[in-house]
């Protein structure tokens, strides 16, 4: 049994730490809009970790934001980078790699390490920080 808890935690240690990889830390371009748009960046191949972070960013920025998404004022898109039109909008934003990027006009939060760290394990904790940013990007 316990060689079995050892190999789930080298598992999920792994998928982790592929994904984390990829990730990227572009600074600025410019986006001309005053709408919080939530992007989760991925490719065709993606492990549980990955669906994971899309599903819990998703579920919290619905969950936090009804209104505001509802008025258009906060969108939450997933975008394939094997994709031409994800491609195109990946480097439009200097995305090469699994993403969680927060935009609003010419300014990107990029909390990919905190979706990675956080989505499985301590959602709650993730969903702090997902307020924490788009709140700081609404001026609130």
């Amino acid at each position: 049994m316990r060689t079995i808890k050892i190999l789930f935690s080298v598992s999920l240690l792994l998928a982790v730490v592929s994904c984390y990889a990829q990730t990227t830390n572009e600074a600025t371009k410019t986006v001309s809009t005053n709408k919080v748009e939530a992007y989760y960046f991925h490719f065709n191949a993606r492990c549980i970790t990955c669906r994971t972070v899309e599903a819990q960013a998703q579920a919290d920025i619905k969950l936090l934001y009804p209104e505001l998404i509802k008025s258009g004022n906060i969108s939450f898109t997933s975008i394939n980078l094997d994709e031409p039109a994800g491609k195109t909008i990946g480097k439009d934003l200097g995305i090469s790699g699994q993403t969680l990027l927060l935009v609003k006009g010419n300014k990107k939060v990029n909390i990919t390490n905190e979706g990675f760290m956080y989505a499985v394990s301590q959602p709650d904790k993730l969903k702090a920080v997902i307020k924490e940013k788009i709140d700081g990007l609404l001026g609130k």
